[in-house]
């Protein structure tokens, strides 16, 4: 069971929790137990969560949010005199409810997908094609939303955890009520990662979980390659606007210190909107009036549409169609408008080459060689 502050965070919302917390890695500190720590995993840029060793092959995971998460090797006893906020999980885990979606591709990237048989998402709302297969087959089943899990059916399939993403912070009673019942929930913090490689080393929290950390290591330096690759290339510095239209006619953008700006300067550019936001803040982005946008973008050398929301547009048009004063944009006219593909954000082992696929877009590269943009017509 969660300590009190955490229930109260939960109760408070997201902006309380990170005044709880500071969303910033916590000293996990001695289980008790017994326990005894032996060492802890190294990590290049994810500041998100930390994982300790002890001995006799325990593992504790914990997370930015305060969640702190036993891993008990195969044939090993639960220690006795655990702190009250520590839950436990034992190996082989399987049987796993994932709800934080962008984990999926984690998952696979661990060839780990059979262990999660509960999802958060129906079969069409998967872009990870192991976990449509999965779903077909009837070896993963959905298992109701955020907010409106199916309890009966997360109790008689034996769910050995909840992986939540942050909208749990909306739905704290789901969290309280899964652990009455006895399911230990997890929050996924990849989403507060500054770094686009911190998101991706998120892999190794999942390793750790299952006992695949050599795969994770592997998985985590082949992105790690890729972004060096890039690195090594020169800069273009050429700003880039990164947007929605909302249905109400905002336009949505993404904060300065999110990862999608950084991922823009790693491949070389710059993002258009250099002081946006209050850095105090969780959220990732920002909805304008379109005259601010029309301010800050209008000169900007590339126009990038997030696809991920409304599924994206199909050409200039029909952008046009959804905000018509983009027409007198820069990029409008010199025909650098480019969408993502819709599957971008489930994709989350593939960050690397979203940072080269960018990097080419900037260098004025054919859009056969990118995986994850393409230019509107």
């Amino acid at each position: 069971m969660r300590q009190k502050k955490k229930r109260a965070a939960c109760c408070l919302g997201l902006a309380g929790l990170l005044m709880l917390t500071g969303c910033a890695r916590r000293e996990s500190g001695n289980p008790q137990g017994g326990l005894v720590l032996t060492g802890s995993l190294p990590l290049e840029y994810a500041t998100q969560f930390s994982v300790e060793e002890y001995q006799g092959g325990y593992t504790m995971l914990s997370t930015a949010g305060g969640d702190r998460l036993l891993v008990v090797p195969e044939g090993k006893e639960t220690p006795e005199g655990l702190d009250q906020d520590v839950a436990v999980v034992h190996r082989p885990v399987e049987n796993l409810y994932l709800v934080a979606s962008a984990a999926m591709d984690l998952f696979d990237a661990l060839d780990a997908v059979s262990a999660v048989t509960l999802s958060g998402q129906k079969e069409e709302g998967w872009y990870i094609q192991s976990a449509r297969e999965a779903m077909a087959r009837g070896d993963m089943v959905y298992a109701g939303k955020y907010d409106r899990p199916d309890y009966e059916l997360i109790l008689s399939s034996g769910c050995t955890l909840a992986i939540e993403n942050k909208m749990i912070f909306h739905a704290p009673e789901v969290i309280e009520r899964l652990e009455e019942f006895g399911v230990p929930v997890v929050i996924d913090c990849s989403s507060y990662e500054s770094h686009p490689l911190g998101r991706v080393e998120w892999v190794k929290f999942y390793g750790a979980l299952l006992g695949r950390e050599k795969e994770a290591e592997q998985a985590f330096a082949r992105q790690a390659a890729v972004l060096e690759e890039v690195a090594a290339q020169e800069r273009t510095d050429k700003t880039v606007a990164f947007f929605f239209i909302t249905a109400n006619g905002l336009v949505q953008v993404r904060r300065s210190g999110d990862y999608v700006p950084k991922m823009i300067e790693l491949a070389g550019g710059k993002y258009c909107f250099d002081r946006l936001g209050d850095g105090e803040s969780a959220l990732s982005t920002v909805n304008l009036q379109v005259e601010e946008f029309y301010d800050g973008a209008k000169d900007a050398d590339f126009l990038i549409y997030n696809s991920s929301i409304d599924g994206g547009v199909s050409s200039v048009g029909e952008l046009l169609d959804k905000c018509p004063v983009l027409e007198d944009f820069a990029a409008v006219r010199e025909g650098n408008v480019w969408c993502t593909t819709n599957d971008m954000y489930q994709q989350t082992m593939s960050i690397g080459d979203l940072i080269l696929d960018i990097h080419r877009m900037l260098q004025g590269e054919e859009e056969g060689q990118m995986r994850f943009l393409f230019r509107l017509k």
